[in-house]
């Protein structure tokens, strides 16, 4: 086979992979379930013994992992590293790819124990990237020893790209339903109190201790609670 065909088949997949991806953009998924796909597609167009995808804790200064496709229970629960530390760590920092052909002779790695078990022998690690601000790294590791190409470098890192817009987005979405959530709960519950205040004649505290109170006893939310008292004004004046 011919380095033009191997070019080809390696476009192809390219292409493939940022199209799956891409098409969860607008989609309904869940952010769980859009990494896991990332995952699965990175894992098969590189052929990797396991993929995983960690996303940076800001507040804790860590790299989580929240998605790989392995089914080792030692590497599905290692600890999140620093920023900065180990190889993960470091592309964090960096942004920027790193290889590594011996993972066992690699001093800044960080799980030679759970590799060892694992059989893992090379990695490709690379950073999910969105306007020069890293969310994540997707890792990539192989069975056998494996001098990374350039041109496999740039497939993952084509892939990745597109995968941090999309998990940028999903996460965007679902701190707007969540800013619009509590909206529509504080509306709700500054009416409720207004129809307390006026029938039982309380003052604003006391109509939302009330609200608070009984959204407690019942383990329902004050949305609820709150709702359920402007149904009830409603039925009244009909």
């Amino acid at each position: 086979m011919t380095k033009k065909t191997n070019r080809a088949i390696s476009q192809a997949k390219q292409l493939e992979a940022i199209s799956r991806v891409s098409k969860t953009i607008t989609s309904n998924l869940y952010l769980e379930d859009i990494l896991k796909l990332i995952v699965t597609v990175s894992a098969e167009i590189m052929n990797s013994k396991i993929c995983s995808l960690s996303l940076v804790d800001e507040k804790a200064g860590t790299l989580v992992l929240k998605a790989t496709q392995s089914m080792s229970e030692a590497y599905n629960k290692k600890a999140p590293l620093r920023i900065g530390e180990g190889i993960a760590g470091k592309v964090a920092l960096e942004n920027k790819p790193m290889v590594v052909y011996g993972i066992s002779k690699e001093p800044e790695y960080k799980y030679k124990d759970i590799a060892k078990k694992e059989g893992l022998r090379s990695l490709l690690s690379v950073p999910l990237s969105v306007k020069g601000r890293v969310i994540g790294v997707l890792n990539n590791y192989t069975s056998r020893p494996h001098k990374f190409t350039k041109q496999e470098i740039d497939v993952l890192t084509s892939v990745s790209n597109q995968a941090a817009i999309v998990i940028e987005n999903a996460e965007l979405m679902v701190k707007t339903r969540v800013i619009q959530e509590e909206l529509e709960t504080r509306k709700s519950v500054e009416k409720a109190k207004g129809i307390l205040m006026k029938e039982q004649g309380l003052s604003e505290e006391e109509a939302f201790k009330k609200i608070q109170r009984q959204s407690m006893d019942t383990r329902r939310s004050m949305r609820d609670i709150a709702e359920a008292i402007l149904l009830i004004d409603t039925m009244k004046k009909k």
